[in-house]
């Protein structure tokens, strides 16, 4: 049996929110080492306000952008007036994995029991770009790398895994 040799993803991080700035950002700054220690390139990290017309902007930027492979959100996955990213990304979708956001709920639930329905973290994907938004928590941002995100980017995951999957986004 042939072993995989793991392929390093070009990635970028976004962080929305109103308060946060690089020097405060807990959850993007993990989720950015996180997934270098993992072996993979940051190559944009940035702060956004939580407008959907900011957020959308900056995410379709990064998917119109063929170096980068995935990019992660963390904030705005909530249920108040100002959490607007599902609202941004979902239209830039052409696949959902519905899985992803049933998956982290489930994992939050040992955590955080009830309170896990409040969130809207989802996952798809978009011009051959994987997106996954999580909630702004530097908790979620962990239990969504550690327990998904990390192995469904790394092609030695078995028996399938995100990346495998890469040349095929784009077929028609």
């Amino acid at each position: 049996m042939t072993h995989a040799e793991f392929i390093p993803l070009n990635l970028a991080v976004l962080t929305i929110s109103d308060t946060r700035s690089e020097h405060d950002d807990v959850s993007g700054n993990a989720l950015k080492t996180r997934a270098e220690d993992a072996g993979h390139i940051v190559l944009h990290k940035a702060i956004v306000k939580d407008n959907i017309y900011h957020i959308r902007a900056m995410v379709s930027q990064w998917i119109a952008d063929d170096d980068i492979h995935a990019v992660i959100t963390t904030g705005g996955t909530g249920v108040t007036g100002r959490d607007g990213t599902p609202e941004a990304v979902q239209p830039l979708l052409d696949k959902t994995l519905d899985g992803f956001g049933e998956v982290f709920r489930m994992l939050s639930y040992q955590t955080i029991k009830t309170s896990t329905i409040q969130s809207r973290a989802l996952a798809g994907v978009a011009n051959g770009t994987y997106i996954f938004c999580l909630p702004g928590s530097s908790n979620a941002c962990r239990t969504a790398w550690d327990d998904l995100i990390r192995d469904q980017l790394d092609i030695r995951t078995k028996p399938c895994n995100l990346v495998q999957l890469m040349p095929r986004l784009r077929e028609a």
